[in-house]
């Protein structure tokens, strides 16, 4: 049941453009590198909604791919080796502008400090990509689902509503020093503010069932008694194999990417990816009209939408207070 319907609609910016920058009628190379994603997701037409999104955006900016754009993909099936060699064939070629999300970004930026990068990342400054967003540093630009330790306390308020007992919460993420930073710093920060404990779940890359079922089996055995999942795209595309865990050691869970809660998870409380898949459209575009990455602002995204399965509150005995469900995007029965 949809208790309201979220209309995004795209998000615009001013680049002051050099005149000879105009789109020429040339055929510009754009490459998505997104290592635990599979090439077939990242099309126009794909079962995922996140690259449907970006294409036809694109698109609606005149960026057709096979008409004046090439797109390079870097999916699952091109990381047999390290990422530090895969990041180096792609800046070889050397394209107009890289897209990545996931692991890779600082391999990438290692690459190349000249060909203009639009990532999808978690806090870039907490991260390291920038000292400002309003002003990045060097080739690197992009958007942001995560707003930092705030988002996460959030996340930890409406979990505790929905299970007041919450004692110890455990986090799940990938082994990466992206992420051990970043829960170091936004993840940290937001239980120490609620005086919770937490559990370090971490597993290894690249990821196995039996290492995510390691993983959440001993944050349980840690003395967790309830989790949260970060955003990350090989999170994303095992969802079913991560709700049906975490279901399985019956710990209530937040998580933070959509599609979770569609799959059997229990809440989540996410940002507007259409919105931001708009966005990542639209630095794309300004950086094949001319734009350098410096000059285009980090976007933070500033809507989230709170969504709970009742189903499966009701198998873990839980009682969704009233108050949550009114603030809640869509209820799932």
């Amino acid at each position: 049941m949809r208790r309201r319907d979220v209309v995004a609609s795209a998000v615009s910016f001013t680049v002051v453009l050099p005149a000879a920058a105009q789109r020429s009628g040339k055929t510009q190379r754009l490459v998505i590198f997104s290592v635990y994603q599979p090439a077939a997701l990242m099309q126009e037409i794909s079962a995922n909604g996140f690259y449907r999104a970006i294409f036809a955006e694109l698109r609606r900016l005149g960026h057709v791919e096979g008409k004046n754009l090439t797109v390079e993909r870097y999916g699952k099936e091109r990381h047999t080796g390290s990422l530090d060699a895969l990041a180096a064939e792609a800046v070889r070629g050397n394209p107009d502008v890289i897209f990545a999300i996931g692991p890779g970004l600082f391999e990438l930026m290692a690459a190349t400090t000249t060909i203009p990068i639009v990532a999808w990342s978690y806090d870039p400054i907490e991260m390291g990509l920038t000292q400002s967003l309003a002003h990045p540093a060097g080739n690197v630009t992009g958007i942001s689902s995560d707003t930092g330790p705030s988002i996460w306390s959030k996340r930890l308020g409406l979990l505790r509503e929905i299970f007041p007992a919450m004692a110890k919460v455990g986090f799940l993420a990938p082994n990466t020093p992206g992420w051990r930073k970043f829960l170091e710093t936004a993840v940290r920060a937001a239980c120490e503010a609620a005086r919770l404990p937490l559990v370090t779940a971490l597993y290894g890359l690249p990821p196995s069932d039996a290492a995510y079922s390691q993983t959440i089996v001993s944050a349980a055995r840690n003395g967790a008694n309830a989790i949260m999942v970060a955003d990350n795209t090989d999170i994303y595309e095992n969802r079913v194999l991560i709700a049906d865990l975490i279901k399985q050691v019956r710990l209530p869970a937040m998580y933070a990417v959509p599609g979770f809660v569609e799959v059997g998870g229990l809440m989540a409380f996410k940002a507007d990816y259409i919105e931001l898949c708009q966005r990542v459209a639209a630095d794309i575009d300004a950086v094949l009209r001319g734009a350098k990455a410096s000059d285009i602002p980090f976007y933070r995204g500033n809507k989230f939408d709170l969504t709970i399965n009742l189903q499966t509150a009701k198998e873990l005995g839980l009682a969704v207070p009233p108050a949550l469900l009114a603030q809640a995007a869509e209820v799932i029965e």
